[in-house]
């Protein structure tokens, strides 16, 4: 059988100067392994910030509620995902991020962008879609279901995990069983001091009409807001490119 790396044959250790050192690949087998255990989807594993293009968005529209560009504010959320990261690095129980915008906004992308760079220097974290993760715990309760996992060891993961990223916590029909799950989930990482990056179709000032105010008031406590603006869908406008 043929070697994947040629350092050190696949034993995991090289030999310097008489001491047996971890090779490099070991450090990249941690992190591949981590990058398949946060469920980030293929297409979006390839994102990082330098292809964030604020060119989508435009610097003379106006954001009605800051009342700077939708440009300035792209640049804004950019550079305070881009300080995320440096922060996280440095302190894992940093406050996380809430991203709103209409979607095709680029909330989704610049969540990936943060969950990359930090899946690059070995660190542990799960990327949600919120429908998704609601569905699989409904799934549960089904007797002939094929899985043999729990709704409890859906929720402990999401809640237990160093860094987690709710996607697309979006304009639903949300029943009261369905705000009593995220707020299990936001409650007990707020209480455990672990970062969470929300992003949502919802405006801020709209959020407690969906989520009640149990967790809107805990998301505010828990991330910084921002805001992401476009005139047109950004997948739209990469179509007639």
């Amino acid at each position: 059988m043929v070697a994947h790396c040629e350092k050190c044959a696949d034993r995991g250790l090289v030999i310097l100067n008489n001491v047996a050192e971890p090779c490099s690949c070991v450090k990249q087998r941690s992190i591949n392994n981590k990058i398949k255990a946060s469920q980030i989807p293929p297409q979006l594993k390839k994102y990082s910030f330098a292809d964030f293009n604020l060119d989508f968005y435009s610097s003379t529209r106006i954001d009605p509620v800051k009342k700077i560009s939708y440009r300035e504010s792209a640049s804004t959320t950019l550079q305070a995902a881009k300080n995320f990261v440096h922060n996280y690095l440095k302190n894992p129980h940093i406050k996380g991020l809430f991203l709103t915008g209409p979607v095709g906004s680029g909330k989704t992308f610049l969540a990936c962008c943060i969950a990359n760079a930090l899946l690059q220097k070995d660190k542990t974290l799960l990327f949600v879609v919120v429908p998704d993760l609601l569905d699989q715990i409904r799934s549960t309760y089904d007797p002939n279901r094929q899985s043999p996992v729990t709704e409890s060891e859906l929720l402990d993961t999401a809640r237990e995990v160093p860094l987690l990223i709710l996607d697309d916590l979006g304009a639903h029909n949300y029943t009261d069983w369905t705000r009593n799950k995220i707020f299990s989930i936001i409650n007990y990482r707020l209480n455990y001091l672990l970062p969470t990056v929300i992003t949502s179709n919802i405006n801020l000032e709209d959020l407690e009409e969906y989520l009640g105010d149990r967790t809107t008031s805990r998301i505010l406590q828990m991330c910084h807001p921002y805001r992401l603006l476009v005139d047109v869908d950004i997948r739209m406008q990469m179509a007639k490119l």
